[in-house]
C-alpha cells in the first residue's frame, strides 16, 4: 500500500454527447420542417442550446429531461402565474404503486403558498408506449388547462437479471405530412453506465475476495447540478450516477458470490465512483488501484459545538485524548487506526459510537459533544468510539473535495467493501473496537449514531427507487430505532419514551420533523412508523447484538453543512445524553 496508488486501467472511453449526436444526424436538409422531440439525460442549458441549433436548421425541436420529467415540466415549461389549484393524475404500477409519485418529489414543496394540490393515482400497465401524468390546472381567473406530461421508460433486465422499468432516452419525429415515428435512444448517460457494468462482467476476477484494493470509476459528466428552492434538494445526474455505479457494483459481486442482494458481509474491496461535472462529453475510466492510505484532510480545527461540517481526524484524536480514560484500538484494511476511550465510573456503562457509515458525519461530532457533556458528571461511565470507519471517512473527505453536495454512499462501508457490523467476531478490524468496548465496560446500552440522505436518493437507471433502501429515498425527519435482546422489550419501550420526551424539548426539532414528514407523506404515502412525542421510532428484537439494548439514531444529515449541520449534531448529542441519563434509572428486570 502506498500513498501514490498504482493503477491498472480496465477501460477508458469517451461517449459522444447525445444532444450533439442528434444534431449531427437530424439537423440536415432531409429533416427540414420536421418536428423533433427528444428526452435525454442532460441539463437545461444544453437542451436549450440544442433546440436553438435545430431551429436554426429549420427543424422545430423540443428536448426534455428523461430524469424527473414532471418536475422539469414545472420548472421549464409551466407558467406559475395566478396558479390556484392543481390536480395531478400519476401512473400507478402494480409492482411499484408510488414510484411515479416519488419521481415527482419535491414538487409539492415547490408550489407557491396557497396553491392546493391533489394527487390521483391511475392504474397503468407498463407497456412499450410512453405513459404520462395528467396535470389539471385552475387559475385564479377561473380558467382551466390540462397538460399531459410524458414519462419515458423502458423494460429491461438489469446487471443481476432482475426485470426493471427505468427512465430512458427517447426520440419522436413528426414529418410535415404528420407521420410519427418514435424509438428508444441509448443516451450517453446510459451507455456509460452499461460500459461500466460490461467491464465488471468481462474482467477475470480472482476466486477469493477481496477481489481488489480499490476499484475506481473516474467519470466526467458534462451536465450541471440544479439547486431547487426547497431545503437541501437538488437535481443531480452526477450524484445519481455515483449511486448507480456504487450499488450496482456491490450487487454485481453479491450476485456473483451467490449472496442475496443487499448482503452486507460481501468483501469485494473498496468501490469508488468519482464523478466530476466537467467537459463537453461523457468520459469513463475504470481502473484498479492500490488503497489510498492518506488521512482525512479537513479545514483547521473548530469549536466543536459550532462545527459546520465534518471535522478532521487530528481534531478527533485530540478531543479523545482530552477525555482521558483507557485507550482501545483496532486497525482498518488500509492500516488506519481506530481509537476509542473507556472512561470508568460508578454509573451503568454505555457505549457511544458514530461513523459506522462514514458519510453520515453529524454523529461523529454529536458523539464527541455528548462525551464532553457526560465527563462533567463525576460518576460517568462510558466508552466513546466516535469514528468506527476511518477508511470510509478518508474517502468521504476525498469525494466531497470535488462534489460537496453529494451523499457519496461509496464512503458508507469499509475498505473491504462490507458493513463493519457484518464483520465476524474475533477479527482485528473495525468491529473489534465494539468487542473491546463491550468486554471492557460490560455496557448494557449502545447508542449508535447514524444518518441518512438529506435530499432525494435515486437510482434512475435501475427502476428509480434505490433497491433495498426504499424507506430511505426521501427525508422523513429525525427518528429512532431501538433493538433489544430477547426479554428486554419493556426496557426498550421505557427508554424510547424517556428519550423522545427529552428530544421534544430541543428547540425546533419537533417542528423540523413535522415539516419533513408532511412532505414525505405527500410523495411516499403515510408514514408506517409509530410516533412518540413527535418522533417516529421502531422497536425490534435482535438476539445477536452485543448489548442488551441498542439505540440507533437516524438524522437526515448526508450533505448537510452550515447551521443545518449544527442542528444535526446538536440533536445527536441530545439523544446520547438523554439515553445515558434514562438508562441509569431504567428498570432492568428482563
Amino acid at each position: 500500500m502506498t500513498n501514490e496508488p498504482a493503477i491498472e486501467i480496465l477501460l477508458e472511453r469517451s461517449f459522444p454527447r447525445t444532444t450533439r449526436a442528434l444534431l449531427d444526424e437530424y439537423a440536415t436538409p432531409a429533416y427540414q420542417c420536421f418536428q423533433l422531440e427528444a428526452w435525454v439525460f442532460d441539463d437545461e442549458a444544453e437542451r436549450q442550446a440544442t433546440e436553438a441549433a435545430f431551429n436554426a436548421a429549420g427543424i422545430s425541436a423540443r428536448l426534455r429531461s428523461a430524469y424527473k420529467p414532471l418536475v422539469h415540466f414545472f420548472l421549464e415549461e409551466f407558467s406559475w402565474a395566478s396558479l390556484q389549484a392543481l390536480v395531478i393524475e400519476y401512473p400507478v404500477l402494480a409492482n411499484a404503486p408510488r414510484r411515479f409519485l416519488l419521481e415527482a418529489y419535491p414538487l409539492a414543496a415547490l408550489l407557491p403558498q396557497g396553491v392546493s394540490l391533489r394527487w390521483e393515482g391511475i392504474e397503468t400497465t407498463a407497456i412499450a408506449k410512453p405513459i404520462h401524468y395528467r396535470v389539471q390546472v385552475e387559475r385564479s381567473s377561473g380558467s382551466q388547462e390540462t397538460y399531459l406530461v410524458e414519462t419515458l421508460n423502458r423494460h429491461h433486465q438489469d446487471h443481476v437479471g432482475e426485470a426493471q422499468f427505468s427512465p430512458c432516452g427517447w426520440l419522436r419525429l413528426t414529418s410535415p405530412q404528420g407521420d410519427v415515428s418514435e424509438t428508444i435512444v441509448e443516451t450517453d448517460y446510459e451507455a456509460l453506465f452499461q460500459a461500466a457494468m460490461a467491464t465488471l462482467s468481462s474482467t477475470p476476477w480472482q476466486p477469493a475476495s477481496p477481489y481488489f484494493e480499490e476499484l475506481n470509476f473516474t467519470v466526467h459528466l458534462p451536465s450541471s447540478d440544479r439547486r431547487l428552492a426547497w431545503d437541501d434538494e437538488h437535481i443531480s445526474l452526477a450524484e445519481a450516477l455515483h449511486e448507480e455505479l456504487y450499488f450496482s457494483t456491490l450487487e454485481y459481486f453479491q450476485h456473483r458470490a451467490g449472496l442475496a442482494l443487499g448482503d452486507r458481509s460481501i468483501q469485494p474491496g473498496q468501490i469508488v465512483p468519482e464523478i466530476s461535472s466537467q467537459g463537453e462529453s461523457a468520459y469513463l475510466k475504470v481502473s484498479l488501484r492500490s488503497l489510498d492510505t492518506l488521512q482525512a484532510q479537513r479545514d483547521e480545527m473548530t469549536e466543536l459545538g459550532s462545527a459546520q461540517q465534518a471535522i478532521g481526524t487530528d481534531q478527533i484524536k485530540q478531543l479523545l485524548a482530552a477525555l482521558g480514560g483507557q485507550s482501545l484500538y483496532a486497525t482498518t484494511r488500509a492500516g488506519r487506526v481506530l481509537e476509542a476511550r473507556y472512561v470508568e465510573g460508578s454509573d451503568r456503562a454505555v457505549i457511544i459510537s458514530a461513523g459506522q457509515h462514514a458519510n453520515e458525519t453529524s454523529g461523529v461530532v454529536g458523539a464527541l459533544r455528548a462525551a464532553q457533556a457526560l465527563s462533567e458528571q463525576p460518576q460517568a461511565h462510558y466508552v466513546i468510539s466516535p469514528l468506527e470507519n476511518p477508511d470510509g471517512y478518508a474517502l468521504q473527505s476525498r469525494l466531497v473535495a470535488t462534489q460537496p453536495r453529494h451523499m457519496h454512499h461509496a464512503a458508507r462501508y469499509t475498505a473491504f467493501g462490507n458493513d463493519l457490523q457484518s464483520q465476524p467476531l474475533g477479527q482485528p478490524f473495525e468491529h473489534a473496537i465494539r468487542e473491546q468496548a463491550f468486554a471492557t465496560s460490560g455496557a448494557g446500552l449502545h447508542v449508535n449514531l447514524h444518518g441518512y440522505p438529506a435530499h432525494e436518493w435515486t437510482r434512475p437507471l435501475n427502476g428509480y427507487v434505490p433497491r433495498g433502501f426504499e424507506m430511505w429515498t426521501i427525508p422523513k425527519g429525525f427518528f429512532l430505532i431501538l433493538r433489544h435482546q430477547p426479554g428486554w422489550e419493556t426496557a426498550a419501550e421505557q427508554l424510547v419514551e424517556a428519550v423522545t420526551h427529552q428530544l421534544a424539548q430541543v428547540p425546533g426539532l419537533v417542528e423540523f420533523n413535522a415539516a419533513q414528514i408532511a412532505l414525505f407523506e405527500t410523495h411516499a404515502g403515510a408514514l408506517t412508523f409509530p410516533m412518540l412525542n413527535g418522533f417516529p421510532y421502531l422497536i425490534s428484537e435482535d438476539a445477536d447484538q452485543l448489548t442488551s439494548l441498542m439505540l440507533i439514531t437516524e438524522y437526515p444529515d448526508e450533505t448537510l453543512t452550515g447551521e443545518a449541520f449544527v442542528q444535526a449534531h446538536a440533536a445527536q448529542m441530545a439523544t446520547v445524553v438523554a439515553a445515558y441519563n434514562a438508562f441509569q434509572t431504567l428498570s432492568l428486570d428482563s
